[in-house]
């Protein structure tokens, strides 16, 4: 016989969504508490934002990992365990330990998944011979480490033809790198090449143009259509294509920092909650399932077309949960996300663009002053700030 669980509302996934929107329900409702159950299989849990400055030697790694029992809010059961199959018809779920989970809402939190499987020979070849990455905690530290000992020559940054966290990530440790080099007196001799399957450095217009000048000011030469479909590290080669002509490149490289192609878990993938791209399909503003209407989105793992950022997700939450408590009470969804999210871009040791902006990719700037700048005060707040509003205030339904 199957164990069997029953919950008012289960948050699939227990990252910087699933843990806000735990935190904020139970802030709402008293009544909840004991009614709430997350389901995710870590242990542990990242403050990833941090890795940019691990990478660049800024940052230590350990700062951004805490044990993930020591973030659950009061009130809220962690189930340690990963889904298999929802099923929405019937409002259940079925977990890998065979636990059948029923619920009467459902938040589906559960991320994005890191394909080191989507460039052949990357997954062996990372941490290795100058190829290096700073999207997972075991592999960040061998970025930093190619930097330091970078000697000089062809240094390559990738991003991926796929959704990322963070658009603005991959070009950010790029430009730590480059300040690295030149004050390790190598850059003179050495190459430098931003190699994008975009078709632009960024997305927002306003700070597309003030990256374009720092890419000029960093003599860094800028590649767009180029997706790496495989990496050769026994010839240190990286091989492309041209996304416009259907054309392969090869490219030598003595340092390859690869951002690896993203995409939707695949238990999300396969299920009923799925778009046509594998993502949780949720209309834009109320984040409510366009088919199940007692399941929300949030998050990484949603269909929603905008940056995948921890930001995104702070103004992401509050909306999810009023539309939840407003749907348990029987009245109607009245918040709207409008889609905002926010790319801290780091753009040397001390510099920093604070992009923020909506679904129109209009600026929705906090502060009173020109964000498009580099700043060592924006620097301060990623590198000091947000850390603590991070796990003080939005892990807590703080803000």
């Amino acid at each position: 016989m199957a164990r069997q669980a029953r919950y008012t509302i289960v948050i699939v996934g227990a990252g910087t969504a699933g843990i806000s929107v735990a935190a904020r329900l139970v802030r709402a409702s008293k009544t909840l508490k004991g009614q709430i159950a997350i389901i995710d299989p870590q242990t542990k849990h990242y403050y990833q934002p941090l890795w940019t400055l691990v990478g660049g030697g800024a940052a230590k790694k350990e700062e951004s990992e805490r044990d993930l029992a020591s973030l659950i809010p009061a009130g809220v059961d962690l189930i340690g365990d990963a889904v298999t199959e929802f099923r929405p018809n019937q409002n259940t779920l079925l977990t890998k330990q065979g636990t059948i989970v029923s619920y009467d809402y459902l938040v589906a939190a559960a991320g994005l998944q890191i394909d080191w499987d989507g460039v052949k020979g990357l997954k062996d070849a990372v941490g290795k011979n100058g190829v290096c990455s700073n999207y997972s905690y075991h592999t960040v530290d061998s970025t930093w480490e190619n930097i330091r000992n970078f000697k000089g020559g062809t240094a390559i940054f990738t991003h991926p033809d796929s959704p990322v966290k963070c658009g603005g990530a991959p070009q950010k440790i790029m430009y730590l790198a480059d300040d690295y080099f030149r004050k390790s007196n190598v850059r003179n001799q050495s190459d430098m090449i931003f190699a994008s399957a975009k078709s632009t450095i960024f997305d927002a217009p306003k700070y597309a143009n003030a990256l374009e000048k720092v890419v000029r000011r960093k003599d860094i030469q800028t590649m767009y259509k180029r997706n790496l479909i495989e990496i050769r590290p026994d010839s240190k080669e990286a091989l492309f294509e041209n996304l416009d002509t259907g054309e392969q490149e090869v490219l030598a490289y003595d340092l390859l920092h690869v951002t690896p192609p993203m995409k939707a878990p695949l238990f999300i993938k396969e299920s009923a909650l799925a778009d046509a791209g594998g993502w949780v399909d949720v209309d834009p503003y109320t984040l409510q399932h366009k088919k199940f209407a007692n399941v929300f989105g949030i998050g990484d793992c949603a269909n929603l077309p905008t940056s995948k950022t921890g930001a995104a997700i702070r103004k992401q939450a509050p909306v999810v949960v009023r539309n939840l408590m407003s749907l348990i009470k029987g009245s109607s969804l009245d918040a709207k996300y409008d889609g905002y999210t926010s790319c801290p871009l780091v753009t040397g040791y001390n510099k920093l663009v604070l992009a923020e902006f909506d679904y129109h990719k209009v600026p929705q700037e906090t502060f009173p002053f020109d964000q498009s700048k580099e700043r060592f005060s924006m620097y301060l707040l990623k590198r000091r700030l947000l850390p603590i509003m991070y796990w003080n205030g939005m892990l807590k339904g703080l803000m």
